[in-house]
C-alpha cells in the first residue's frame, strides 16, 4: 500500500510540473500584441482583389478578353457546322463529283484543324495574360505591404484566404489600410 501512494505522488507531482511548464511555454510561444513583443497582422486576399482598382480593372479586362474569344471562336464554330451542313446536303443531292467531294471534306478537315488550333492558340495566350496579372498584383501587394510595414513594425503580416487561417481575432485585420493605400498609390496605365 505504501508503493502505490509514492507512484500515485510522483505521478502527481509529474502531471502538475508538466501542467506549469505547458502554461509558460505557450505564454512564451504566443506572445500578446499588448505587451510589444510580437504584433502580427493579416489582409483579406478576397476583399484587396475585388476592392483593390488594379483587380478591379484587370479583372474587367480579362473577362472582356475572354469573351471576346469566346465569341470569336463560337462564330468560327458555328460557320465550320453549317459549311459541314451544307455539304452533306450537297452529297445527298449528289451535286459533286466524287473529287470535288473528296476537296471539299479536306478543305473542312484543314478548317476544323485551323479552328483547334487557334483555340489552343488563343486560350494560351488568355492563361498567360492570366499570369502576368496574378504576378503583377503579387508585386504590387507585396511592395506595399513592405512599404507600409517600415513605419507599422509587424513581425508578420499574413494572407488570409478561405481557410489557410482557421481563426484571427478581427483587430489585427489591416486590410481596409492596405486597400485604402494600394488604391492610393495605384495610377492606371493609359488606355491603347
Amino acid at each position: 500500500m505504501k508503493k502505490f501512494f509514492m507512484i500515485a505522488a510522483m505521478a502527481a507531482l509529474t502531471l502538475a510540473s508538466c501542467n506549469n511548464e505547458a502554461q509558460k511555454v505557450d505564454s512564451a510561444a504566443a506572445p500578446s500584441a499588448n505587451n510589444g513583443e510580437m504584433k502580427i497582422a493579416y489582409v483579406e486576399i478576397d476583399t484587396i482583389m475585388n476592392q483593390y482598382k488594379f483587380c478591379v480593372e484587370m479583372k474587367a479586362e480579362l473577362e472582356k478578353s475572354g469573351a471576346n474569344i469566346e465569341k470569336s471562336l463560337a462564330s468560327k464554330q458555328q460557320s465550320l457546322e453549317q459549311a459541314a451542313a451544307k455539304f452533306q446536303q450537297d452529297i445527298q443531292a449528289n451535286k459533286y463529283t466524287q473529287q470535288q467531294a473528296q476537296a471539299v471534306q479536306n478543305n473542312l478537315q484543314k478548317q476544323g484543324a485551323d479552328l483547334q488550333e487557334s483555340q489552343q492558340r488563343l486560350s494560351q495566350s488568355f492563361a498567360e495574360d492570366q499570369a502576368k496579372f496574378e504576378k503583377a498584383f503579387a508585386d504590387s501587394l507585396q511592395n506595399f505591404i513592405s512599404r507600409y510595414n517600415k513605419d507599422k513594425g509587424y513581425a508578420m503580416i499574413l494572407p488570409k484566404q478561405g481557410l489557410n487561417i482557421l481563426y484571427a481575432d478581427k483587430a489585427c485585420d489591416i486590410t481596409d489600410e492596405v486597400v485604402k493605400g494600394l488604391n492610393k498609390e495605384y495610377k492606371p496605365a493609359a488606355k491603347k
